[in-house]
This record gives C-alpha cells, structure tokens and sequence, in this order.
C-alpha cells in the first residue's frame, strides 16, 4: 500500500502538466511522500515517531533529514551556498524531542515549500541543464541532476520511514 487507499499514485493524476517532465517528478515525489507518511505514520505517538526500533532510525530523524536535505539540495540547485542556519539545521536532525503535530507540521510545510522552489526552477528547459556544484568540494552536477536527487531520496527515506512505521505497528501487537 502507498498513499491514502484508493488514491491513485500522484505521478498518474495528470497534474502539473503545466512544470516541465524533471521538476514535476520531483513535485509528485513530494506529494507522494506527504501521503505515504500519513497513511502509515498519522497515529503513531510522540513516543513511537522518536524510537529506533532494531537500530533503525528514527522516524522523526527520517522526516526531518527530508525535510532539510530538500532544502539544502534546493539551494544547491538555484545556485547559492548553505548558510550557518542550513548548517546548524543539519546537526539537530536527529533530535526526537519534537510532537507528532509539530513534526508532521513541520514536515509537510518543507514539502509545500519545496513544491513551490521545485516549480521556479523548472521555469524553462534551459534552465534545467545548468551546470551546479554540490557540498564543500564542489562536485559537479545539472539542476536537472539536483532535482532527480531530490525526488529519488526523498523517496529512499520514505520508504525507510514506512518501514520502521510497519514495524511499530507490529510491536503494538506483541
């Protein structure tokens, strides 16, 4: 099961035809994310979104490293550097110490932000083939590139979350 049952799959909705096939990708891998993570992570308790059950990461960790590994990739692909916030964002994504609302409420705001980002940097299909760097060396890439990333990891840690949210819900049964 993905999304909300009976909704077809983001991608096969015909929506933002009007975003070139690259970006659009990305928007859908968004949408589908925020679906995903209420489907299997709506009534998880604060306690449950903060565990690491075999090791496993935190669903809080997963959702907030979405959340600002999006961001960082972004700003990679609209050409400027990480600032001292993105900088330090990263350091405390793995703190648990948050609510469920919080959480989901901080998560699906970085989705929508991201959906609006994704959107002006599609603007054109030029646009799209414009060399970028990634990180502190520099490694070379498109914006094209960028946005493939982004979709094709957000969906990684996704899945990643669904999983640990399948186990918690198995553990509420033993």
């Amino acid at each position: 099961m993905t999304g909300l049952p009976g909704q077809t799959e983001p991608w096969l909705r015909g929506t933002h035809s009007d975003v070139a096939a690259v970006p659009r990708a990305a928007i859908h891998a968004f949408e589908q994310a925020g679906e995903d993570v209420e489907a299997w992570c709506a009534e998880l308790t604060d306690t449950e979104l903060a565990a690491t059950p075999y090791g496993l990461p935190s669903i809080a960790f997963q959702l907030r490293h979405i959340a600002g590994s999006v961001d960082r990739l972004l700003t990679y692909a609209e050409g400027r550097a990480l600032n001292q916030q993105q900088l330090a964002a990263l350091q405390s994504e793995g703190g648990a110490d948050i609510s469920a609302d919080a959480l989901f409420e901080e998560f699906a705001a970085a989705l929508k932000l991201s959906s609006v980002r994704v959107r002006n940097l599609g603007a054109n299909d030029a646009a799209l083939q414009e060399a970028r760097t990634v990180g502190r060396k520099n490694l070379p890439t498109t914006v094209a590139g960028l946005l493939m990333h982004i979709a094709e990891h957000t969906q990684r840690h996704v899945g990643q979350t669904i999983t640990t949210a399948k186990i918690l819900l198995a553990q509420r049964d033993e």
